[in-house]
């Protein structure tokens, strides 16, 4: 099996999945990089881009996992994903983009239930699936705070 220049560059989240360390990271910051491109945060734009990658991500997450085995390190395309969903209307603040870029690694790193059973699921859709669900939880905390705290 072997993956072609435009499949490693989107599958490996634009090569951070290549840095030998802490790809994720990487990734998540390149997603959000990617966030701050003028417009990108507008719900009809990162919608779309989340379902394109999230299904786009099923799809070379598989032939990543051919390559280089379970849940490679390579691919980071789950990473972008999940921090867009992190960032979903929410307003663009640098603060509120740390807050929720750090959110969004505790959450991907811990992996409460279910996101960990959704690991577990085969092929790219676990490697998509898994960082999914914990993009909405933290999605839901930063929208909480946000709620919390704006408020006063």
């Amino acid at each position: 099996m072997k993956i072609n220049f435009f499949e490693k560059f989107i599958g490996s989240g634009f090569y951070t999945g290549y840095i030998p360390f802490s790809s994720g990271t990487f990734g998540s910051l390149a997603g959000l990089i990617i966030y701050y491109i003028p417009g990108f945060e507008k719900p009809f734009i990162l919608i779309p881009a989340i379902i394109l990658f999230t299904f786009y991500g099923v799809y070379v997450g598989t032939k990543f996992e051919k390559v280089y085995g379970e849940d490679p390190s390579e691919c980071t395309i789950d990473e972008v994903v999940g921090m867009w969903i992190s960032l979903l209307f929410v307003p663009k603040n640098l603060i509120i983009s740390i807050i929720a870029f750090l959110i969004w690694r505790f959450f991907d790193i811990t992996k409460p239930s279910p996101a960990r059973q959704m690991e577990k699921l085969k092929g790219g859709f676990g490697i998509m699936m898994d960082d999914v669900v914990a993009g909405f939880y933290s999605l839901v905390l930063v929208h909480l705070i946000l709620f919390i705290f704006v408020r006063l």
